[in-house]
């Protein structure tokens, strides 16, 4: 690498400092008072939109001395020989220090700081192992794990719960200090990366300019509200999406689809969504379906949605090379097909055989599969599931595949392409239903994903171990600005079991995302599969999970509202309590609820660390003590819970069937004493612009007030909430007014 020693000038501009190096430009800019973007020439020439993930921009106040730039949050510092750059916090803080600010050769650069024994690094998106990166090194290359042409590289596949890199490429990190500030730093740059996080913080990128947003923090939130404001956030989902899903690699007919709706209602398991994977296709042609399996379709749809069922089916990107097929032949005539160096289409393989791949690089190409997804769901699906989009090629490598009409690199594009998709698949849902929210589900993924679709983890294993990890993975993902996240049920490939299959689905049913899926030729991975005893315990967890729907809406409305995770690692909301950077195996799901599941056979009891404060045991009622381990009961019928004092957790008093027209007359409102706010968000859950309710909680000790903002809804039917506070139940007839209440002793 050819290192960047001497800073030749620099000046001050409208937007903060430009310096002049080795023949490059050099920017320093604010864009909000805590956030610092700097920005790097290549041949003397930015790039002003290095890849799709950036909204937003902005300026902030400040001043320039000399080589020195101040906000009222930070202060950065240039130093020209040799060239260096610090920031810190107006306490003095340290958000960044560059040991080698810059070094590159041949398209590649090198970005190195210091990092201190005893610091800890979050982030990255999806990836395996600890969620604390510290201590190894990670690639951000977007792969099929468990294609061993893709994965082959990487020295393993994807049942290795350590095995690096995922589907999903998030060039974010937190520095967390070991004296407990935090800073952010985020990559506007989409080609394949490489971050160690050992004796020091080294970043490599193998093509593209240096664009990096630098977060001052010193809260997690605070970087996590930034950089969400950067990316943007995720869009209220409906309501259903939040409820079961159903889903089997498996030949089903259509009978056999409305059978399997109607073995759910007659179980009495709740369930809001069945989903079909490739099978239900013409010979894998997307945007087809196979009529001797599937005669009426829309028939089929619409008495399933009269039950409560909504259907997803699974779209790749993959067209079948087939002259004939009309896909096929209209990406040809209208150009929207990835092309090789020398102008041919690029032809992978996938399901279908030889496949081509839409450009979504281009408008064109994302306008157009918008509108075969806007024709595919006029059938009556509800949503759309986008798999093989990292891209996978097969056994074809994917780096002949080209953009923009066949001038930009494969690599440019590469971890942005499920980006792009799922940018022109939303469009195509909004053009078919501009009033629903939408629902998109997306293997793969890029920094802003989260505006577009929810994320599940991909093709993971029956096994213990891939519980484990899925935790530190979904709040890898949390905390990397993608709050709609779940794993596979029971595991996706192998058979799993009633033991395993019950403590999944406790676990997964508190979980944002909660999908039961698996592959074709294992057993029945079905709720009842194993008999009334795994039946009964997998119920009660669906049943609880319904009857939380509310605190855990309100959980995805302040998602929309701040980027804060629904499902989070502890140091969300605890970074100064040290033991909690390295506990992976329980969260909080929103604000208020810490799950701890059962991750290994057969334990009947487990140690649980409660973060300082006081929490009530969710199933007993004790109180505790924060800021220390507790021992907690794990019998089969449920997993630990806990309740941070303070909170107030709005519950449905029954689980319906769907949410399907579920507008209930009553809400519980279960009471930890303590001092906190807590929210209720009521609307249709499945309009845009609908009108709410919006209750805010805020309790002292035992003394509840409750203030509401918003016009209601046609469809809102509450008329009381019933209170439950250490024994105590109280009836509130309420339709949407403020209260104040006094509980108990």
């Amino acid at each position: 690498m050819i290192e960047f020693t001497t800073v030749d000038s620099v000046t001050a501009t409208e937007r903060g400092l430009e310096a002049t190096l080795h023949g490059e430009r050099l920017r320093i800019e604010p864009v909000r008072e805590d956030v610092v973007r700097i920005k790097l020439s290549r041949g003397g020439v930015f790039d002003e939109a290095p890849t799709f993930a950036v909204i937003a921009d902005g300026t902030a106040d400040f001043t320039v001395e000399g080589t020195t730039l101040r906000t009222s949050a930070l202060t950065v510092t240039l130093r020209e020989d040799p060239f260096g750059i610090l920031i810190q916090r107006v306490d003095g803080s340290t958000v960044l220090d560059t040991t080698s600010a810059y070094a590159t050769l041949n398209d590649a650069f090198e970005l190195r700081r210091h990092v201190q024994l005893g610091d800890a690094i979050y982030g990255l998106g999806e990836k395996g192992g600890s969620g604390n990166r510290r201590n190894r090194g990670y690639t951000l290359w977007n792969t099929d794990i468990l294609n061993p042409t893709a994965a082959a590289e990487f020295g393993g596949n994807g049942d290795d719960v350590e095995f690096d890199p995922y589907y999903v490429s998030i060039p974010f990190f937190y520095h967390h200090t070991k004296d407990g500030h935090m800073s952010g730093s985020f990559v506007d740059n989409g080609y394949r990366a490489s971050y160690d996080f050992r004796d020091e913080i080294r970043i490599r990128f193998e093509g593209g300019q240096y664009t990096e947003y630098v977060l001052a923090g010193p809260r997690m939130p605070d970087i996590l509200e930034a950089y969400t404001w950067l990316t943007g956030r995720a869009a209220k989902p409906p309501l259903w999406a939040l409820g079961y899903h159903q889903c089997r690699w498996f030949d089903y007919t259509q009978d056999a689809v409305e059978q399997l709706g109607a073995q759910h209602r007659d179980h009495g398991l709740p369930c809001d969504a069945l989903w079909l994977d490739i099978e239900y296709m013409d010979g894998y042609r997307v945007f087809t379906w196979n009529t001797e399996r599937f005669p009426d379709a829309p028939g089929m749809l619409q008495r399933l949605d009269e039950q409560g069922f909504k259907v997803i089916t699974i779209i790749d990107p993959g067209v079948k090379y087939e002259p004939g097929y009309a896909v096929f032949d209209e990406a040809v005539e209208r150009d929207v097909l990835c092309r090789t160096e020398g102008g041919d289409v690029y032809i992978g393989e996938v399901w279908p055989g030889d496949t081509a791949f839409p450009d979504f690089a281009t408008e064109e190409g994302r306008a157009w599969w918008g509108e075969l997804n806007a024709q595919h769901v006029q059938s009556g699906l509800a949503g759309i599931w986008n798999d093989m989009n990292e891209p996978a090629t097969g056994s074809v490598p994917p780096e002949r595949m080209r953009f923009n009409r066949g001038t930009e690199s494969h690599e440019r594009y590469h971890n942005q392409y499920a980006l792009l998709m799922a940018m022109g698949t939303v469009d195509g849902l909004k053009q078919a239903m501009p009033e629903q929210r939408t629902f998109v589900l997306s293997r793969a993924g890029f920094a802003g994903i989260q505006r577009y679709a929810a994320n599940w983890m991909g093709d993971n294993q029956a096994r213990w171990d891939h519980l484990w990890v899925s935790i530190p993975m979904a709040n890898g993902f949390g905390v990397s600005g993608q709050p709609f996240v779940g794993a596979d049920i029971g595991g996706f490939q192998g058979d799993s079991n009633g033991e395993l299959f019950v403590r999944w689905m406790q676990y997964g049913a508190l979980t944002p995302f909660c999908r039961n899926h698996s592959m074709i030729g294992n057993v029945d991975q079905y709720a009842w599969a194993w008999g009334e005893a795994v039946l009964t315990l997998a119920r009660a967890a669906l049943e609880l999970r319904y009857r939380l729907l509310p605190y855990l809406y309100a959980a995805f409305v302040r998602a929309c509202e701040t980027g804060e995770p629904v499902q989070r690692p502890l140091v969300f909301d605890h970074q100064d309590d040290a033991t909690v950077r390295d506990i992976d195996d329980q969260y909080l799901l929103g604000r208020d609820l810490l799950v701890a599941p059962v991750t290994e056979p057969g334990m009947t009891a487990r140690q649980v660390y409660l973060p300082r404060g006081e929490w009530y045991d969710w199933h007993s009622g004790e109180r505790h003590t924060g800021g220390r381990w507790i021992v907690a009961p794990t019998p089969m019928d449920r997993i630990p819970i806990f309740a941070r004092a303070g909170t107030v957790i709005p519950m449905w008093p029954q689980a319906p069937p769907s949410t399907a027209g579920h507008h209930p007359t009553e809400i519980e409102l279960r009471v930890f004493p303590g001092d906190g706010e807590s929210i209720l968000h009521e609307d249709d859950g499945l309009t845009v612009d609908g009108g709410f309710y919006r209750t805010t909680f805020t309790l002292r000790g035992r003394e509840l007030s409750a203030t509401v903002e918003g016009d209601g809804y046609p469809e809102f039917a509450r008329q009381r909430f019933v209170l439950l506070c250490e024994g105590e139940r109280r009836v509130v007839e309420n339709a949407g007014e403020a209260f104040d209440a006094q509980l108990g002793r």
